[in-house]
């Protein structure tokens, strides 16, 4: 590519979810076209793109004809097989590339090249096989988490060990190689998610303060109130791990905050990210158009935050007794509402989120939370 994707170029998308859908509006806005490439018909970001291919990942045909249907590509969905991105990766520009997926992908492969690279992490081993949990469990102690090494999201394929009696009840709920991960007795968790241009440019929205629930993002509060240093400490060692990775996209690092004040790095996503969906209404330029303005090598857009906002995930379980009562959410003051267009609601499942803004983090929240709560009365 000579010269910067101007709108009326086609983005490939790989996967068709909800990251798929938010960046496929924000191109529509800006005047691309989008193809989206998943197993799935009728998907969340399908019925926002110009077409929709249905297709296994491993048929490298149909990716083949895909590349060649587009003028760059880049992904929501990082479990694809590096193979089809290196065949993709022949026919057009993959960003953020074959590197930072294949490292990401496998919690083995990035914890190794995390401390390969001099990123701060917990301890933790490599479990290939039930004997070894015995040898990993002695280095590393107890509590710890035994993670599956690969395709493991949203607290899935891990499971925590107490003692080490526990450890033959622990690998029999996994399947294959997995990863032994000290316990972390954080203060708090939180997340940068930032973007890297195609000229090497970097832009960040800061540290943002997360909350889980089941082990899913529940809540996201922007800014994180934490000290200037941590801050400016986590925004460095995203940028350096987006340089290591010669990311060129949206991505996200998250982290682990200890009651010493220590950072360390939990995990990172080459993708945009559930805890920067604030940036839709909280930011001058939203992660999903970093996104597209990185993929497309046009100048990086102004993340100034007017004023701190909140992110409630809205899951499946709200739909239990039925439809949400959405007039009573969109009563609260600034709530802003987002559906992901998925049929099935199901417990667990992200169908959606709401954003809030306010003069401080505390009113945002409390302003997230009740519009969440009131779509079922509570």
């Amino acid at each position: 590519m000579s010269g910067p994707l101007l709108p009326g170029a086609t983005i490939g998308v790989l996967g068709s979810g909800q990251l798929g859908r938010m960046l496929a509006l924000a191109a529509r806005r800006m005047g691309y076209k989008v193809h989206v490439l998943s197993p799935d018909t009728d998907s969340p970001a399908g019925r926002i793109s110009n077409r929709e291919w249905a297709s296994p990942y491993e048929d490298l045909e149909t990716a083949r004809n895909f590349a060649r249907s587009v003028d760059a590509v880049t992904f929501e969905f990082e479990n694809i097989p590096p193979e089809t991105v290196e065949e993709l990766s022949s026919i057009v520009p993959v960003r953020p590339g074959l590197r930072a997926l294949t490292t990401t992908q496998n919690r083995l492969r990035e914890k190794e090249f995390l401390r390969g690279a001099g990123f701060p992490v917990a301890p933790f081993r490599a479990v290939p096989d039930r004997a070894s949990l015995d040898t990993a469990i002695e280095a590393v102690g107890v509590p710890a988490v035994l993670k599956t090494a690969g395709f493991g999201y949203d607290g899935k394929g891990q499971t925590r060990i107490s003692t080490p009696e526990d450890a033959d009840a622990a690998w029999n709920g996994l399947a294959g190689e997995a990863v032994l991960e000290a316990w972390v007795d954080f203060e708090a968790e939180l997340s940068v998610v930032a973007t890297r241009g195609l000229d090497g440019s970097f832009a960040h929205y800061g540290a943002v303060r997360n909350t889980h629930d089941r082990h899913i993002l529940d809540l996201t509060v922007a800014p994180a109130g934490i000290p200037a240093e941590v801050e400016d400490e986590a925004v460095s060692t995203t940028l350096g791990i987006f340089e290591e990775l010669e990311i060129v996209g949206t991505s996200c690092v998250e982290f682990f905050l200890t009651g010493g004040g220590k950072l360390l790095v939990n995990e990172v996503a080459p993708r945009p990210h559930n805890s920067g969906h604030w940036t839709i209404e909280g930011a001058a330029t939203s992660q999903f158009e970093q996104q597209l303005r990185a993929v497309c090598g046009l100048p990086l857009g102004d993340t100034h935050r007017p004023e701190p906002a909140a992110m409630a995930n809205l899951l499946g379980d709200l739909w239990a007794r039925g439809e949400p009562d959405w007039p009573a959410a969109l009563a609260v003051p600034g709530a802003s509402l987002h559906l992901y267009g998925k049929k099935e609601p199901r417990p667990g499942r992200k169908m959606g989120h709401i954003t809030t803004r306010a003069r401080t983090p505390e009113e945002a929240t409390r302003r997230a939370t009740e519009a969440r709560e009131s779509l079922t009365g509570s």
